[in-house]
């Protein structure tokens, strides 16, 4: 007969991945059932098909799948060990000889292929998803999508500074609309509410521009106003959540400059969570793994899922803002849930040490 040790992953490994294909439908089931209660009322308002509200779904499912296959983590962790503590086959193996810590790391490894799940599917699915969700909800609308734009331009030349509040364009339209603009050339300040840009003439357009120049007072332009600007049109970038992962990596590269200060940020910190969240479940199985063997009831397993699933939810769901708002660098702020609960499995590593 072969050790205790040598059948004690496999033992394990049923017992965890068996809760967890439970909790993975737990999850979705969840997930779906509140996307459909707060979306229901609009289909049936707007009289949305079958067809049409299926797309929309279809379109969410990737988003919905990626954190299911996080929070099913610590749903099965517990409650498998729970199972075990209650028949008293945990402490059959201690009385055997393992130690407790070989109960827990082992399970880093199959979770580890499930961030591998993660990891492709939040930067390849998810994005094209949100897109495809987006979109689908102005066909049930029947509405156009939004023109794109760009809020908060600015260019600068030798001599002149061009800033323009928002920016707005048609894709592959040579002209874009301005909206509260001002331009500054050597001693004057031009300032209007709209103008176009011409990009084929390289040339703005105001209309009812005011001129200031030092020692005069602002003289007011009956006539649209033209002044050169050499700047190149180019599209705004598009919501970083909605771009894949190379196309994002690209886009950081090339449009650096041109991006804004949030943007950017917004960009590094998809870039950052996209590497960070798939190792979530492997810090999950190891924090609660180490949790999962100091509880000695199915009770308190489940009021531990729920603490569990909510702390890092607050976390996970605190850090975007912090970093958009440059509170936090953006890299740290992705790492910062997977910090905080790899530190927890280390002290109650220690303590089962």
């Amino acid at each position: 007969m072969p050790p205790v040790p040598s059948l004690l992953p496999r033992s394990v490994f049923r017992e965890v991945l068996g809760w967890y294909g439970a909790g993975l439908a737990l999850f979705l089931i969840l997930q779906m059932t509140d996307a459909l209660s707060t979306t229901v009322g609009r289909l049936l308002t707007y009289d949305a098909s079958f067809v049409q509200a299926a797309g929309a779904f279809a379109g969410y499912l990737p988003t919905l799948l990626n954190r299911a296959l996080v929070l099913a983590v610590p749903f099965a962790v517990l409650l498998a060990f729970s199972r075990m503590q209650k028949d008293s086959e945990i402490k059959a193996m201690f009385a055997a000889g393992v130690r407790p810590l070989s109960l827990v790391w082992p399970l880093a490894l199959p979770f580890a292929l499930v961030g591998v799940l993660a990891f492709i599917n939040a930067g390849y699915v998810v994005p094209a998803g949100l897109d495809r969700w987006d979109n689908a909800w102005y066909k049930i609308y029947g509405m156009v999508p939004p023109q794109p734009t760009q809020e908060k331009y600015t260019y600068a030349e030798p001599g002149a500074l061009y800033y323009a509040g928002r920016v707005r364009n048609d894709a592959g339209s040579t002209v874009a609309q301005l909206q509260g603009v001002m331009v500054q050339r050597g001693d004057e300040t031009i300032t209007a509410p709209s103008g176009t840009w011409d990009t084929e003439a390289k040339t703005w357009t105001l209309t009812g521009a005011w001129i200031s120049r030092p020692g005069q007072n602002p003289q007011a332009q009956t006539k649209p106003m033209t002044v050169p600007q050499a700047d190149t049109l180019a599209p705004p970038p598009p919501e970083a959540k909605k771009v894949s992962t190379p196309a994002l990596r690209a886009q950081l590269a090339q449009d650096n400059d041109r991006l804004t200060a949030t943007q950017r940020r917004d960009i590094q910190f998809q870039l950052a969570s996209r590497l960070a969240d798939p190792v979530t479940p492997i810090v999950f199985a190891l924090a609660a793994g180490a949790l999962g063997l100091l509880i000695r009831n199915r009770a308190a397993a489940f009021a531990t899922v729920l603490v569990f699933i909510v702390s890092f939810y607050v976390i996970w769901t605190t850090v975007p803002q912090l970093a958009r708002a440059g509170a936090i660098e953006p890299n740290l702020a992705a790492w910062i849930p997977n910090l905080v609960f790899l530190i927890v499995a280390g002290v109650l590593a220690w303590r089962l040490r």
